[in-house]
C-alpha cells in the first residue's frame, strides 16, 4: 500500500516552523509499516526548502526513511514553486483528518487488520470491559 504521511501534527507535535516533540509511537509505527509490512511511505508535508530538509533529517536520525518526499516517486521532477505535487496514495495519515488523528496504535491496527476506526473502537470496547451484572432493585 502507498501511504502518504504528514509531518507536523502527525509525526511530531504541531510547532511549525519548529519541529515539535515526537508523537508517541509515530516513528516506530511507521518503521513497522514500512519494514515489516512492506508499505511504501511518502512524506507529504507543506514544508519545503530548508524546513523540509530539517524534517527529513529529523526522521533519518531516528531510522525513518521515506520512499519519496512530496512526490510519487524519488526520481519525479516537481515543477512548481511549492515544491510538491499531487500524491497518488491509497491512504493519507494527517492530523487534519475528519475526526482528528487517532493514536498510532489505532492507526497500526486499522492498516494491518483492515478495519475502520469505528470497528477498532467497538472491538476494543467489547474486549476490555467485563459485562456488568444488574443489581436487584430495592423491591426485589
Amino acid at each position: 500500500m502507498i501511504i502518504a504521511v504528514d509531518f507536523d501534527g502527525t509525526i511530531v507535535e504541531h510547532r511549525y516552523p519548529e519541529i515539535g516533540k515526537e508523537l508517541p509511537f509515530a516513528v516506530s509505527t511507521l518503521k513497522l509499516l514500512a519494514n515489516k509490512h512492506n508499505h511504501r511511505l511518502i512524506l507529504w508535508t507543506v514544508r519545503h526548502g530548508r524546513l523540509l530538509q530539517e524534517a527529513v533529517d529529523w526522521c533519518k536520525e531516528r531510522g525513518l526513511e521515506f520512499y519519496a518526499i512530496n512526490k510519487n516517486f524519488p526520481e519525479e521532477e516537481v515543477e512548481n514553486e511549492s515544491g510538491y505535487c499531487k500524491v497518488n496514495a491509497e491512504l493519507f495519515i494527517d492530523d487534519r483528518n475528519l475526526g482528528g488523528l487517532p493514536d498510532w496504535g489505532t492507526i497500526y491496527k486499522m492498516i494491518t487488520e483492515g478495519k475502520s476506526r469505528n470497528n477498532i473502537s467497538n472491538y476494543s470496547d467489547k474486549t476490555e470491559k467485563a459485562p456488568k451484572k444488574k443489581k436487584k432493585g430495592w423491591f426485589w
